[in-house]
């Protein structure tokens, strides 16, 4: 009896959370003339499957690391805290959230203070990396041709601007069925602003293309970089070590355009 009972113990206590560590790289280029532009190379922890850390090192050409963002999905997945540092001009930007309160931050360049703002509760916020979670969390619904509406985290503006994601139609790339979706700008200025085109798989769910404004700026940080972003291949394991390698790496100034 007491081995049946430890028997029906073990099947039925709880399983232990399942972690892992990838690696995944995108190669980002000049639209039209097709030219290298740098790489970001992704590591991600995933608990039971959700993300709960990114590590991305940013490099030019030639492999310097000029750029790294730190992002933190435990307090949101769609709206993570986040930092961001790019090396070639001083430029930081985030998102912090304290006791409950979410704030964007920015400090244009080396030597100059930094500005921040709270940002209003929103339910439908999305930031940075999030909307990779935003876009597999409401999959069905943009799919089946919905206009999903989200507030996007914009740190260089110190607030969120409202957005709409539709589909946009079906593709082929690297021989993967994907699904392709547009996010523009809601109202009269979604027709005349800048739009970006992501691209996921069908039954990955993974992102294959990135097209439009990126999140890095120009060599002299005057203007956004507008990129088309691929990511060839699926993640692969990563180690702890890649991880620290990563985190403690020195960054250093070097020419996306060179």
């Amino acid at each position: 009896m007491v081995k049946r009972l430890l028997v029906l113990a073990c099947l039925f206590a709880p399983l232990p959370a399942l972690a892992s560590l990838t690696f995944e790289e995108g190669v980002a280029r000049e639209p039209g003339s097709d030219r290298l532009l740098y790489r970001e190379q992704h590591l991600v922890r995933r608990q039971d499957g959700e993300p709960t850390e990114r590590l991305v090192i940013y490099r030019c050409g030639d492999g310097t690391p000029f750029a790294r963002k730190r992002v933190d999905y435990r307090g949101s997945s769609v709206a993570p805290e986040f930092v961001f540092e790019d090396a070639r001009i001083g430029y930081r930007e985030g998102l912090r959230r304290r006791t409950g309160v979410e704030s964007l931050w920015v400090r244009e360049g080396q030597g100059e203070a930094e500005r921040s703002a709270p940002l209003q509760d929103d339910a439908r916020l999305v930031a940075d990396a999030g909307f990779d979670e935003f876009i597999r969390d409401n999959w069905t619904p943009l799919v089946a041709g919905e206009s999903v509406p989200l507030r996007f985290a914009v740190p260089s503006r110190l607030q969120s601007l409202g957005f709409k994601v539709n589909r946009q139609g079906s593709a082929q790339l690297g021989g993967e069925p994907a699904e392709t979706f547009r996010l523009r700008l809601g109202g009269l200025l979604g027709w005349i602003a800048p739009h970006i085109d992501v691209a996921y798989g069908r039954d990955s769910r993974r992102l294959l293309r990135f097209e439009g404004l990126s999140n890095l700026r120009d060599d002299d940080g005057e203007s956004q970089l507008v990129a088309r972003i691929e990511f060839p291949t699926p993640a692969r394991a990563a180690t702890e070590a890649q991880w620290q390698a990563f985190a403690g790496q020195p960054l250093s100034a070097c020419r996306v355009r060179a």
